[in-house]
């Protein structure tokens, strides 16, 4: 089961007795059965988690859901159909569900391309991108079906993303901001809108994208002496992903972004980053601190 939703066992056994997602049936010998409805809470758990829910209200969500409905995290709507269930959402986000499920790729670049230039890279994917992300996901969980919107909206949203990233000849920051995936992370799209977020405040960042092994890691950051290290993960992650960055003669901050870490013990050096905005707020604070503490340190 574990296997299954890409998790590890310890982390199942904590979702079953911190929130009673476990197994309902019990064969001889202690084995633990997951029949068909344990397996969809489950799945439902682990959408929740990639749409950015905290673990407690991913679970809680999990449990309340009806099976055989379509769902997306806090709604749930029968599957089927050529719309999301985007009520109540940002009418650009109505607007870009509405062309994310005609496949109407010019449509859905034209959408997210004038919600950036109205509101910035981070408004955007909060209120217009994610939104739709969401109820794409839903619909894949109780039904299996539009995979291939999904697929169109993250290419869409990562071509735009790396469009609004503009080059930063001269940063403000002597030393870059690394951003990463923890290893078998595969979701990096939250990355490329903190990276774009920070180039648009003059600040370096070097992107290693998705499922960065821990040796490729070390390594990178032991040739480029970062400023600071942002190690993302969706999904339940070990704490040995952060414990692996290594000290360098020039201190590294290092940040744990994302949900997958709501339910880590962070090692002492490491800061968790709750959302995106405050991603930025915080590591452009922390990197001119720094380099004021640097400039000024002489005399």
């Amino acid at each position: 089961m574990a296997s299954r939703l890409g998790i590890a066992p310890s982390t199942l056994r904590t979702w079953d007795r911190r929130y009673g997602l476990g197994p309902t049936g019990h064969a001889t010998g202690a084995h633990r059965r997951y029949g068909p409805a344990d397996v969809a809470r489950l799945e439902l758990m682990r959408r929740a988690l990639l749409e950015g829910a905290a673990p407690a209200q991913a679970a809680e969500y999990a449990l309340r859901a009806t099976p055989g409905e379509a769902t997306s995290f806090g709604r749930t709507t029968p599957h089927g159909g050529r719309r999301l269930s985007l009520r109540g959402e940002a009418s650009a986000a109505r607007g870009l569900g509405r062309a994310a499920m005609a496949m109407d790729d010019r449509s859905v670049q034209r959408i997210i391309t004038e919600a950036i230039d109205a509101s910035g890279v981070v408004t955007a994917w909060d209120e217009v991108v994610r939104p739709v992300l969401n109820a794409v996901a839903g619909r894949w969980t109780a039904s299996g079906d539009c995979v291939e919107v999904e697929h169109l909206v993250n290419e869409c949203v990562l071509a735009a993303m790396i469009r609004q990233t503009p080059l930063v000849p001269v940063p403000r920051n002597p030393r870059p901001v690394m951003l990463c995936c923890a290893p078998q992370e595969t979701h990096s799209l939250p990355l490329y809108v903190l990276r774009a977020a920070l180039a648009r405040r003059e600040i370096g960042t070097i992107m290693l994208g998705a499922a960065v092994p821990e040796a490729a890691l070390t390594a990178a950051v032991r040739r480029t002496a970062p400023a600071a290290v942002v190690v993302w993960a969706q999904l339940p992650v070990q704490q040995a992903a952060l414990a692996k960055v290594p000290r360098t003669g020039q201190r590294a901050h290092v940040f744990a972004g994302g949900p997958g870490w709501a339910e880590v013990d962070l090692p002492p050096r490491a800061e968790r980053l709750v959302d995106l905005p405050g991603a930025v707020a915080r590591i452009e604070a922390l990197l001119l601190a720094d380099h004021g503490s640097e400039t000024g340190s002489t005399g």
